[in-house]
């Protein structure tokens, strides 16, 4: 099992950051570059043996939005997984470790109305900078519209770069997006595609462990998955009133460990404690 690391835009709104959409977890690279790589070092210590770069919200759409462009955005991609590869080295895990370029839906990815659909080249140019700065894998995650999944995973496809594929499971069903497709379907075009994973992210334990029992005995891909912890909020962006504890994701841990998963880690709202609690059960598991 390979353990992925916990979020950084929560991350970062608990530890006092500026996250005002539509940039997110993106200010921290212009403001707290420090702070990125601070809580990268954090997860590293944890036990993570991958580090998904801060570049949710780093394309030229979302810098357009606040009078910027794309000049910005590509200064702000590589920053951002300059930071995960400092981290990296920092901590003498080079060997050990993958950093991943997150690549999120292009718009709000718990609004799959909004979605773009095919935006080849607006994936094509993000994932470019992604691996010209020295990302190992890129992530496609949180994806919650297959035409637009399939546009991330063309673009991938023309870099030649290895990926991982992740979607949003629907809470009403777990095995729906929240586009309402079936996510046995993505997971059907990931391994046609190429794709090197399959991944449920971004919803409760419960949504996540749904997911993927009924995955696990359909699914060509190896699996995996991130859960949250607490739910968001439209106001403040992420509720921490509502938390579950570090427990309950090792008991997580050890649950997907049993159906198999090969892929785990932690979504909106895990903390590096998070994460080394799983460490921590995987580790017992396999004693």
């Amino acid at each position: 099992m390979v353990l992925l690391d916990g979020a950084m835009g929560t991350e970062l709104q608990r530890r006092g950051a500026r996250v005002e959409l539509p940039l997110w977890s993106a200010w921290a690279l212009i403001e707290r570059p420090d702070l990125v790589f601070q809580i990268h070092r954090e997860y590293l210590d944890a036990g993570a043996e991958v580090l998904t770069a801060n570049t949710f919200r780093t394309q030229t759409r979302t810098l357009e939005k606040v009078g910027k462009g794309r000049s910005l955005a590509r200064s702000l991609t590589r920053r951002a997984i300059e930071l995960a590869l400092e981290a990296r080295a920092d901590g003498g895990a080079e060997k050990r470790v993958l950093v991943a370029g997150s690549v999120a839906p292009l718009e709000d990815c718990y609004r799959p109305d909004l979605s773009p659909g095919a935006a080849d080249d607006e994936f094509l140019e993000l994932m470019d900078w992604m691996l010209e700065a020295g990302a190992d894998v890129l992530l496609i995650e949180t994806m919650n519209h297959i035409p637009e999944m399939r546009s991330a995973i063309r673009a991938a496809q023309r870099l030649d770069a290895p990926f991982w594929v992740s979607v949003n499971p629907s809470n009403e069903d777990p095995m729906r997006l929240l586009s309402g497709e079936g996510i046995a379907e993505a997971e059907h075009i990931a391994y046609n595609e190429g794709a090197e994973a399959f991944m449920v992210n971004c919803a409760a334990i419960p949504v996540i462990e749904r997911a993927i029992e009924l995955l696990i005995e359909r699914a060509k891909l190896p699996l995996g998955c991130y859960a949250n912890n607490g739910v968001p909020d439209p106001d403040t962006a992420w509720r921490f009133d509502r938390e579950v504890p570090p427990s309950a994701f090792a008991e997580h841990a050890q649950r997907m460990r049993e159906q198999g998963v090969a892929y785990l880690g932690g979504c909106c709202g895990t903390t590096p404690e998070h994460i080394a609690a799983m460490a921590e059960a995987i580790k017992e598991a396999a004693q």
